[in-house]
């Protein structure tokens, strides 16, 4: 009986200890019947926890972002068992929000325990006590063109516009695509989600009929058919490339948003019909070009006119139209009449033109902005040749510069008349010859050089005249020529300063002999006469007497 009653005795000592080495190393296996509300949703998603047991202790739970990383998102202080009730929660205290994270399944663990910030073994004590929420991707529209957005009703705007987006619950460092109907659209930049999924990203509005469409996003790691896609409604609107330009330049507008072949589109150009007869494909969409026509400097509107789009339904495009100068020719010789012309310039505002510094030239530009020609020629007023003469252009306070270039071309190379090689002239010196040459044409003009020496080699110059606008020098009584033999030559140089070469040097001789030896000739001469008459007197005289 004694044994018995012994047996009976530890037998309920051990039933009694069998809670005892359940807590607090564990939850009551009762925890096992915990619910998440909901078990899947997008960040942000509102969670709480339902279940009962009939433990009082306090309780942490705890939110796995990754394999080694989790995040408290219930303190003692909001989560207590002593308030669980079979089918009874405190919605005031008792819920949590889905912190940034991953797409896909995280861990929920419920710690009994105080682990203010858990080692690794504390959460896996928690293993048991673990429920799993599954993140979802979402996207939204957070601005367009620039505006934020606080409504996604408010999300519209016409082809081109850029539209910023973010997203979350998507893959850790993934590339990501933005699809607008399916189609993946041009992105303003790359994007690529951080390592809790997390992005931010703008495209362009592709082209697109008068409708809503759907935006969804994805990336290799998530579907785009797995996000649930936000509302854009595309306006009909224009855009226009280039945004600035000059007269005549060719300007490209495209629509888009307009009804399904919509004809009798126009385009307006500060309310002014510049083009007409365009025609909107299926889907709303067209492309037409015009040329800027003649306006002044500043903004202007371009806009477009439709059958059924009318220009009120569609915000005006800013173009900026740049003045434009023009120098005709740019090249030539001196006497090239130059003409300035110009578009774009501010309304009725004074023109100035100068050349190598002086004015040329005035005038005043239209209302429509545009300048008649101011014309003027060409000259050259350095003292060298000069290539490069500076033409400005001013209006207000603004210039532009042009560069007129002087042709470099050296005139021809003048072939010479006469004196005729090596010919000789005059008796005794002191001569005063005509030299002549054949005339040399160049468009600048010319001018001629001469010069005479005593050799070939010029080493000695007698006479050097520069300037000589005729064919022809004649040397003057104080330059007159001793006898001797003499060269001389001509070089060419145009009034841009151009010098041509020197042509083949001519000789001649002045005289047949020295003066002095003219003078001892004649002397001798005269002695030899006055010899023979005294002679010739004498011996008459002595014939006469016999």
């Amino acid at each position: 009986m004694k044994l018995l009653s012994r047996l009976i005795i530890a037998l309920a000592i051990c039933l009694v200890a069998i809670p005892t080495l359940v807590t607090p190393g564990q939850v009551n296996a009762d925890i096992d019947s915990i619910v998440l509300h909901p078990t899947k949703g997008t960040i942000g998603t509102e969670v709480y926890i339902t279940g009962d047991s009939d433990d009082s202790n306090d309780y942490w739970v705890y939110y796995q972002l990754d394999d080694d990383d989790w995040v408290q998102v219930l303190d003692d202080g909001d989560f207590d068992f002593d308030e669980w009730e079979p089918g009874a929660y405190d919605y005031d205290t008792e819920k949590f929000e889905i912190p940034e994270s991953t797409g896909g399944k995280h861990k929920i663990s419920i710690c009994n325990d105080d682990p203010n910030n858990p080692d690794d073994d504390d959460i896996d004590d928690c293993e048991e006590q673990s429920k799993e929420f599954t993140v979802e991707p979402q996207i939204e529209v957070t601005a367009v063109a620039g505006d934020t957005i606080h409504d996604p009703e408010d999300a519209e705007g016409p082809m081109g516009t850029e539209v910023e987006m973010k997203g979350n619950g998507f893959g850790a460092g993934e590339d990501i695509d933005i699809y607008f109907d399916g189609y993946a659209v041009e992105l303003v930049d790359d994007i690529e989600a951080d390592d809790n999924g997390t992005w931010e990203g703008t495209f362009i509005v592709p082209e697109a009929s008068q409708a809503t469409h759907d935006i969804t996003a994805g990336g290799a790691d998530t579907d785009e058919d797995d996000v649930t896609a936000v509302p854009f409604y595309v306006l009909p609107g224009i855009s226009v490339s280039p945004v600035e330009g000059s007269l005549d330049d060719a300007i490209t507008v495209t629509g888009s948003g307009f009804n399904e072949d919509e004809i009798n589109i126009e385009i307006l150009f500060d309310n002014v019909m510049v083009t007409s007869g365009i025609e909107a494909d299926e889907y709303g969409y067209w492309e037409a070009s015009f040329q800027v026509p003649e306006a002044a400097e500043g903004l202007h509107e371009v806009s477009a006119d439709g059958q059924y789009t009318k220009k009120r339904d569609i915000a005006a495009r800013e173009f900026t139209v740049l003045s434009k100068v023009a120098l005709s020719p740019t090249s030539g010789h001196v006497g090239t009449v130059l003409t300035v012309t110009g578009s774009g310039f501010p309304a009725s505002t004074p023109v100035t033109v100068s050349y190598d510094g002086v004015t040329k030239g005035t005038g005043t530009t239209t209302a429509s902005g545009s300048l008649s020609g101011i014309t003027f020629e060409a000259t050259h007023t350095q003292s060298t040749h000069v290539v490069n003469h500076p033409v400005i252009v001013t209006h207000d306070s603004t210039t532009v510069s042009f560069e007129f270039t002087m042709e470099s071309d050296p005139p021809p190379i003048p072939t010479l008349d006469s004196p005729l090689n090596t010919i000789r002239i005059g008796f005794v010196g002191q001569v005063t010859p005509t030299f002549t040459w054949a005339e040399v044409t160049d468009p600048s003009g010319v001018s001629y050089t001469f010069e005479m020496g005593t050799g070939p080699d010029f080493a000695q110059v007698l006479i050097s005249e520069a300037g000589l606008t005729e064919t022809s020098y004649t040397l003057t009584e104080m330059e007159a020529l001793d006898y001797g033999t003499y060269y001389w030559k001509v070089k060419a140089i145009d009034g841009a300063l151009n010098v041509g070469e020197w042509c083949s040097p001519y000789s001649f001789k002045s005289g047949f002999m020295p003066f002095w030896a003219f003078i001892a000739s004649a002397v001798g001469a005269a002695v030899v006469i006055a010899v023979l008459v005294f002679f010739f007197v004498r011996r008459r005289r002595m014939l006469y007497y016999d």
